[in-house]
């Protein structure tokens, strides 16, 4: 909620800090506002206030956002990993009529014929060979 505020305030500002820079150059450039030091500084002013604004809100935010995103990936392909895991064994000991004893075997059996692959391979592996002796 607090930051929804901070960005609420900060495009009010930014777009009100927008029309007056717009109305300030355009009446510089028509010749209706004389181009002296108080133009100047008045100018040179709502393009720093513009600026800043910007840069704090769309890309401090914006930062802030991806960094968040990246903290919470880990997590978020622990669990698919773990889901899909947890997917393939109900397959293997549905296939195996509940027996998850077997299921454990066909495993290691696995683990054993090719070792360092991924825990993933070894379900699908394990599925596959049933569905192909079944056949």
């Amino acid at each position: 909620m607090g930051n929804q505020v901070v960005v609420f305030v900060g495009t009010f500002i930014l777009f009100v800090t927008g029309l007056l820079l717009g109305y300030v150059l355009s009446q510089l450039v028509l010749g209706f506002l004389p181009f002296n030091l108080l133009t100047f500084l008045g100018t040179l002013s709502l393009i720093l206030i513009f600026g800043t604004l910007y840069y704090v809100l769309f890309w401090q935010f914006r930062r802030q956002d991806s960094e968040s995103f990246a903290q919470e990936i880990p997590n978020w392909v622990e669990d698919s990993t773990l889901s899909s895991q947890n997917r393939m064994k109900n397959r293997l000991v549905s296939l195996l009529s509940g027996d998850t004893a077997a299921a454990d075997r066909l495993i290691e059996q696995a683990k054993q014929n090719h070792p360092g692959m991924p825990e993933d391979w070894y379900w699908e592996r394990a599925i596959a060979d049933l569905e192909r002796d079944r056949r």
